[in-house]
């Protein structure tokens, strides 16, 4: 069977020789630099410990983990000591949709009471992309604190997100912050473009990020509040108001899914380029599980029901499961900052998957990574290149003495037939436009 990226890279046109012209090569540079772009976090730090780095299934010490997972990632943790039970592709760069918000929390949550009255001006919602999930915010109403976040956690309110980002000194300023925050977190697969999840060019995180943007957060007993909140009264003008419900389906049991037994949280997302997305929290026996799952494969409920059935398995089977790693404390209180890779190598290289939304340019580690896949690319071209070669001499041995015209006929359909088969699977599957929904 022919290698899809051979045939991404071996374009109609291109003459067999034995050896590669130098616009193969740039050619070939060019199409691995993008691969570099979908791994996962740069070999050039560990967080959290090396299995972390790792990509498949990490486990140690317990079996029976759920079947038919079909995140891209997903990561279980226990909270209060911050074991990673398990993990798959933990630090995969992915489109966090409104997951994100949780750091947007964790960032402005406490800069304002709750008690404190605001009134909405145009300017304040003004920014607020088409197409993004809404709580109803209207300009001239006056809006409590509290009233503004819970349209942040239960209705996963956009305009509710740059209402309190204007509060905090504008969009610009807050994104800088959250930067901030993420950096003290130690969450360094996450960059920030805007503060509300919105699909933009750049903006990713990962499980192992999004899981601590939980675990800080849930700390705060207003972030615990908020997050765990089914339904609210919400402003309408006036004295009128209409009811909100948090769209965490395993907290409220919508959309033909039970509620999940002591669910506390924490944020969903969803757009239709970033895929479902989800933390959740859940306490039983005394014990808080931490579950993210990014990205299923299919179904709107697959991110629920995928993450209850790790919470399943870490109350049950994952209890005798030993840490594949941890999430690391803030460096502001007094966490260890990450230390470089070992140069042995023992974390296994990041591998190369489906193109990753929100890839904001490759830094050096991921240059480095792109030129290791150069590197394969150009040997595997370079077999092809010698295979063609021999055919193509005994192809000419049998044909000795048949007419040029006929040898020349033969030659344009088997290039032509090499073309078709080398066209499918080289491109790769383009996501439709990101529309913020929930």
């Amino acid at each position: 069977m022919r290698n899809p990226l051979l045939g991404a890279v071996y374009r109609p046109r291109v003459r067999e020789c034995s050896r590669l012209s130098r616009r193969a090569v740039l050619g070939l540079t060019a199409a691995a630099l993008p691969l570099s772009a979908t791994t996962q976090a740069s070999a050039a730090t560990v967080i959290g410990g090396e299995q972390l780095a790792r990509t498949g299934v990490q486990v140690r010490g317990a079996s029976g983990l759920p079947e038919k997972l079909t995140a891209r990632s997903w990561l279980i943790a226990d909270c209060a000591s911050g074991e990673v039970l398990a993990s798959f592709n933990a630090h995969r760069r992915l489109a966090p949709a409104s997951t994100l918000k949780m750091l947007f929390a964790d960032t402005v949550l406490k800069k304002f009471d709750r008690a404190q009255r605001y009134t909405v001006k145009d300017s304040d919602v003004a920014d607020v992309p088409f197409g993004s999930s809404l709580v109803g915010i209207k300009p001239g109403i006056t809006y409590t604190v509290e009233q503004l976040w819970q349209g942040v956690f239960l209705r996963s309110g956009n305009d509710a997100v740059h209402v309190l980002a204007h509060m905090n000194g504008g969009i610009a300023r807050t994104v800088a912050e959250m930067q901030a925050k993420a950096e003290d977190l130690q969450a360094l697969d996450t960059h920030v473009v805007s503060p509300d999840g919105f699909d933009h060019p750049g903006q990713i995180s990962s499980a192992y990020d999004l899981t601590l943007f939980a675990r800080h957060g849930l700390k705060d007993a207003d972030f615990r509040g908020y997050c765990g909140t089914r339904t609210a009264d919400f402003p309408a003008g006036g004295k009128k108001t209409f009811q909100i419900q948090n769209t965490d389906r395993l907290l409220t049991g919508a959309w033909g899914l039970r509620t999940y037994d002591g669910l506390i949280g924490v944020k969903n997302g969803y757009t239709s380029h970033a895929g479902n997305t989800f933390t959740g929290a859940a306490t039983r026996g005394g014990r808080t599980l931490l579950v993210t799952v990014m990205h299923p494969a299919t179904g709107s409920n697959a991110v629920y029901e995928q993450t209850a059935a790790l919470l399943d398995w870490g109350f049950g089977r994952g209890r005798s499961a030993r840490a594949v790693g941890t999430l690391v404390d803030p460096l502001s209180e007094g966490g260890a900052k990450a230390s470089p890779s070992p140069a042995d190598g023992k974390a296994a290289p990041a591998a190369v998957g489906a193109s990753e939304p929100g890839s904001g340019g490759p830094s050096t580690g991921r240059l480095v990574e792109g030129a290791a896949g150069t590197a394969l690319l150009l040997a595997a071209a370079g077999a092809l290149v010698v295979r063609r070669r021999r055919r193509a001499v005994a192809a000419a041995t049998t044909a000795e003495g048949a007419e040029t015209s006929s040898g020349a006929e033969r030659t344009e359909r088997a290039e032509r037939a090499e073309r078709e088969q080398g066209s499918d699977g080289a491109a790769g599957n383009t996501e439709p436009g990101g529309r913020h929904r929930r």
